[in-house]
């Protein structure tokens, strides 16, 4: 037993025989020094973990991986709730991904971005934006994408590994979904731990952004054109004039990429998610049609398994139309309602215990594209004799 001790913990522990002993068979413990002090991991690996005060967090992720980098970036921007899975560093870049996009294990847990889906049953928070700073390549986002749509969740993703404008654009093309937004290229600012300036992965600082945004304005707006914090430049060249869309800053929004600019500060320029609906064309099209879904199913709860009589029916649809009228003069909505249909309501749905209530709405565009028309004219010169009388 000391034997096998030694071989196979050598690095925690060394066993030794008492006195008489040989070493063999049932071994009596010794006394030994009781452990204490001791502290629980804060960010076990492949749980998610919440995070309620985001500074305080820094401290405990050390100064190694990207975590400490990621809530450094979301603090800058906001305070808001975060849910944290951590995973295990590989021994190449390719086991690092593996863990990143995680599975499900034998017990049933559930790892890597995987563990994201628990995190409502354990916290009451649905995770609603997701981004996996500095390891989100092509991979990695197409698994995220799966997890954003069950939790009906928004991705913010890098063109990872491209230097070029054009090399961007293709990378989008990577990716079709409304859940899932492509920005390129990153920031740049000072590291603390380093002392030096270095690459800012703007999908950090997207993610924080986007919940300062859901706090202070509301879900209607996008991402674009409000001052980052916390950083002090870009990665990359990327030309931009606001009268000119034949920059770089318009060849990469025409391909759907959403880019960075500086101009009273250093700002995300776009607004578009990788989806060829035009009805989820922009960000915030996708967001109001999750955040819609997830407040009238949840706001809801109670109505389901009462007795199904016309005044609760009645009830539920003065309920959401309710709640459009608050979204409209917020100005979340353009406008929206809610209304019972008997076409699809037969006697026979009703008497298998199903209510099919049908709901519309209208978005609130961006104004994406704004165009001024220049004329020159002499026409208030014609009067100009009467004026000088006058």
């Amino acid at each position: 037993m000391v034997t096998a001790v030694n071989g196979d913990a050598a690095a925690l522990v060394t066993a030794a025989s008492t006195a008489g002993s040989s070493g063999t068979g049932v071994v009596s413990a010794a006394p030994f020094t009781r452990l204490t002090g001791g502290q629980d991991e804060p960010f076990p690996l492949n749980t998610p973990v919440l995070i309620t005060d985001i500074l305080a967090a820094q401290g405990k992720a050390g100064a190694e991986g990207t975590l400490a980098r990621s809530l450094d970036a979301i603090a800058d921007q906001a305070k808001t709730l975060v849910v944290v899975v951590r995973v295990a560093e590989g021994s190449d870049a390719a086991e690092t991904k593996s863990n990143v996009i995680g599975g499900v294990a034998p017990s049933g847990k559930k790892l890597g971005l995987q563990a994201l889906l628990a995190a409502e049953q354990r916290f009451g928070v649905k995770p609603r934006v997701l981004g996996v700073p500095e390891l989100d390549d092509a991979d990695v986002v197409s698994e995220l994408i799966g997890v954003a749509q069950k939790l009906r969740a928004f991705v913010y993703a890098s063109a990872f590994g491209c230097t070029t404008k054009e090399e961007a654009a293709m990378y989008r093309e990577n990716f079709g979904a409304r859940e899932v937004m492509v920005i390129w290229p990153d920031f740049t600012g000072w590291d603390t731990a380093t002392q030096s300036t270095r690459n800012h992965p703007a999908v950090a600082r997207a993610l924080g952004m986007r919940a300062r945004l859901d706090n202070e304005f509301g879900w209607h707006k996008t991402l674009s054109n409000i001052p980052v914090n916390g950083v002090t430049g870009i990665s990359r060249d990327v030309f931009w004039d606001l009268q000119d869309p034949a920059t770089d800053a318009g060849y990469l929004n025409s391909h759907e990429v959403t880019t960075l600019i500086n101009r009273g500060g250093y700002r995300f320029w776009g607004s578009r998610t990788c989806s060829m609906d035009p009805l989820f064309a922009f960000e915030n099209y996708t967001r109001t049609a999750q955040i819609i879904a997830d407040t009238i199913a949840e706001a809801h709860l109670w109505a389901v398994d009462l007795p199904m009589h016309p005044s609760l029916v009645k009830d539920i649809i003065e309920g959401i139309n309710a709640k459009f009228r608050e979204w409209k003069r917020l100005g979340y909505l353009i406008d929206g309602v809610a209304w019972f249909d008997p076409e699809i309501n037969t006697p026979e749905v009703l008497k298998a215990g199903k209510l099919y209530i049908d709901y519309d709405y209208t978005p609130v565009p961006p104004l994406e594209n704004l165009m001024f028309q220049q004329r020159i004219t002499d026409r208030y010169l014609i009067d100009f004799a009467d004026r000088v009388a006058a």
